[in-house]
């Protein structure tokens, strides 16, 4: 990975860890290619970085606090892993679940390709179960 991929993806992570929609909004445009695919367990609709924008603009909805702490980054080549755990608190409607002031806690990985110094591709597995466990709207007690 060179030096403009990683500022490339720091420059998202800082933009997301402000709670800021607009800023994270101007970050993707910034960092991220207008023609990214999008692969990941999220029904948003879209293409582009208009799926990519209505995604933070949703979580930052329900959970203003939301926090990704990344744990592990590996890269080769075009590509970089990225193992996250997100934190936030259930203060907006989300997935047709009212607010519920719950604190959630889940972990997801990304895979980027990076081109140029900026996001042409994403594929993501995030433990949405967990997610949707913790808020009560999944049968088992919240973890």
């Amino acid at each position: 990975m060179d030096a403009a991929d990683r500022a490339a993806l720091d420059r998202l992570h800082d933009a997301v860890s402000t709670g800021d929609p607009e800023a994270v909004a101007k970050t993707i445009d910034e960092v991220v290619d207008p023609e990214v695919l999008f692969h990941a367990p999220v029904p948003m609709g879209g293409t582009g970085v208009q799926a990519l924008k209505r995604v933070w603009t949703v979580l930052l909805h329900a959970f203003p606090d939301l926090r990704v702490t990344v744990q592990d980054v590996i890269a080769e080549g075009d590509r970089v892993v990225s193992r996250n755990t997100v934190t936030g608190t259930h203060l907006g409607d989300y997935r047709g679940i009212a607010p519920t002031g719950a604190s959630v806690t889940y972990d997801e990985i990304f895979v980027f390709r990076l081109a140029g110094g900026r996001i042409a591709e994403i594929w993501g597995v995030v433990d949405v179960h967990a997610q949707l466990r913790q808020l009560g709207a999944v049968p088992g007690a919240p973890s």
